[in-house]
């Protein structure tokens, strides 16, 4: 997808080789004790009852970096400062490596990591001849119509949908590459006009204004949250989103790890429960900046160890796997290959591995990609509205990410890593995983009734509750267990709507099913802990 004219190589040659990027790191956060006196200074109270409700306690990590040392190295002669991270408590700098070396000398430097690992321990820089990298965003594009029932199925998203868990109050941080058209075309009405786009930021640009830069995030967002009836359901279409741009497209350098973190941090900051990026990092175009598989140990690279800092202030992360696995290097990438990080790969619509998914495993060893999901021709909306197919893990990753998003919205007591365990449990090679599959492809449906079993959530045998006649027509009866005196019974369409709800109880049974149309609904009895679930079709 990146295009690099000769006019721009020769400036890179001339002017950006004798640059380097580094991680200069902080001995302390002078700010500390001040926010732990308030913490809402720095993060927002639904990131403090996230943290409260999964017994997750507060530390340093989450007080804010000083901006005092922030200023500093920003007024240091030849010094760009490109990121920050908190969590990390470092920041990004460009520039060339004397005037990088000398930031060593202000008290409260800790320490200086190259992004060229040559330069560690050295006093020089070298520049490196810089190649550039093919930068596909973890997408292989395809456009063809299709229908999206069969990536939902596939992953029994449909029957949690048909519940009415459709990812209500649960927020996905989407870090991405742009998001044009998220503002105007019609598959996000839907997420517009009900106020589902609770904001995001250009990390890249800085800027406030999401809605722009490269079509990909739009791409990705739509498998989650786009709508157009009878063509597209996204995973998860009642969740709400931030979405942050974090992938310069026009190179691949350390710079967007780092934007990636930053981004992560305000996920966390303003409460989000799920992180999904379809972003991986893997080579640069300066190959001395770039990760080997012996780097792929979970916690080595930079943006690896935010998204495992990430998983531990409470939030589930998901990373696509990768396009890599017809490659010469075919593994799973940064971030995806982090120890906390749930990596996706990528199927047909048979089940059947894509072969472009990236494979396992680590170099420590662990299984990865961790599940998969339909990556080979995805259904999903462009910037302009057009209902399309796409290939790349960068799809299967967020339509798991906006499952488990409406997994989670129906058992929200669940922590972050009950629901990584649940997700893998119910997958169709949990008891076999191996380096192409992982765990295999997630039953949304079997984590469900696994984690409402866990949780002590009783289920009553459809047997006992008697739904007749069906298909119906303009009465419904319902018969209860003797043992249970009063119920409500709720009607949902096939893509999660309510459209009826009403008390029934032992003496008054009948449902007047006047106002629905003629169709398939699915129904849900249920009295405090007690559900029964079926189907009905009416006349």
């Amino acid at each position: 997808m990146k295009k690099i004219t000769l006019l721009m190589m020769l400036l890179l040659t001339t002017l950006g080789w004798s640059q380097e990027d580094a991680w200069v790191y902080f001995n302390d956060k002078p700010g500390a004790t001040a926010f732990f006196n308030n913490p809402l200074t720095e993060l927002s109270q639904r990131s403090l009852d996230r943290r409260t409700a999964q017994n997750i306690a507060l530390d340093i990590k989450d007080a804010p970096i000083s901006q005092n040392y922030i200023d500093q190295i920003s007024a240091a002669q030849g010094i760009t400062v490109m990121a920050k991270s908190k969590w990390l408590n470092c920041v990004h700098v460009r520039g060339e490596a004397t005037d990088i070396a000398a930031l060593s000398s202000l008290p409260f430097v800790h320490h200086i990591f190259y992004a060229n690992t040559t330069l560690n321990n050295r006093a020089v820089a070298v520049p490196s001849r810089q190649k550039p990298v093919n930068k596909q965003l973890e997408t292989l594009v395809n456009f063809n119509y299709g229908n999206s029932f069969n990536q939902i199925h596939m992953l029994n998203g449909d029957l949690l949908h048909q519940q009415n868990y459709t990812g209500a109050g649960k927020i996905i941080a989407v870090l991405d590459a742009g998001f044009p058209g998220v503002d105007t075309a019609s598959p996000f009405d839907r997420l517009r006009n009900n106020n589902q786009i609770l904001g995001g930021y250009d990390y890249v640009d800085k800027s406030d204004n999401f809605y722009t830069n490269n079509s990909h995030g739009t791409m990705v967002l739509s498998t989650m949250g786009g709508y157009v009836d009878g063509e597209l359901v996204g995973t998860a279409p009642d969740a709400k989103y931030y979405l942050y741009i974090t992938e310069d497209v026009n190179s691949e350098n350390p710079v967007e790890e780092s934007n990636w973190v930053e981004a992560a941090e305000q996920a966390d900051r303003v409460g989000a429960d799920i992180i999904t990026s379809s972003l991986g990092y893997f080579a640069f175009d300066n190959p001395a900046y770039g990760h080997t598989y012996e780097d792929m140990t979970g916690n080595s690279a930079f943006a690896s160890q935010g998204a495992n800092i990430a998983f531990t202030r409470g939030m589930v992360v998901v990373a696509s796997a990768g396009n890599e696995g017809n490659n010469d290097e075919p593994h799973v990438g940064v971030p995806a290959e982090a120890n906390n990080v749930l990596a996706i790969g990528a199927v047909r619509s048979n089940r059947s591995r894509a072969s472009f998914s990236s494979i396992g495993p680590s170099f420590d060893g662990r299984i990865k990609p961790d599940v998969m999901a339909q990556g080979q021709a995805s259904v999903l909306s462009n910037t302009a509205g057009d209902i399309v197919t796409a290939n790349g893990t960068s799809f299967s990753g967020p339509i798991t990410a906006g499952m488990i998003a409406t997994f989670w919205s129906a058992v929200p007591s669940l922590t972050q890593q009950q629901v990584v365990n649940f997700v893998k449990e119910a997958s169709d090679r949990y008891s076999n995983p191996d380096n192409q599959y992982g765990y295999g492809i997630p039953d949304f449906s079997l984590a469900l009734s696994r984690a409402q079993q866990f949780l002590g959530i009783q289920t009553i045998e459809q047997e006992t509750v008697s739904v007749f006649p069906n298909p119906a027509g303009a009465e419904l009866n319902v018969v209860l267990p003797a043992n249970l005196n009063q119920a409500q019974i709720n009607l949902y369409n096939q893509i999660g709507q309510l459209v009826l709800t009403q008390e029934v109880n032992q003496s008054s049974s009948k449902i007047s099913l006047n106002t629905i149309e003629s169709g398939l609904y699915l129904y849900r009895i249920e009295s405090a802990s007690f559900v029964s679930t079926g189907k009905i079709a009416k006349k």
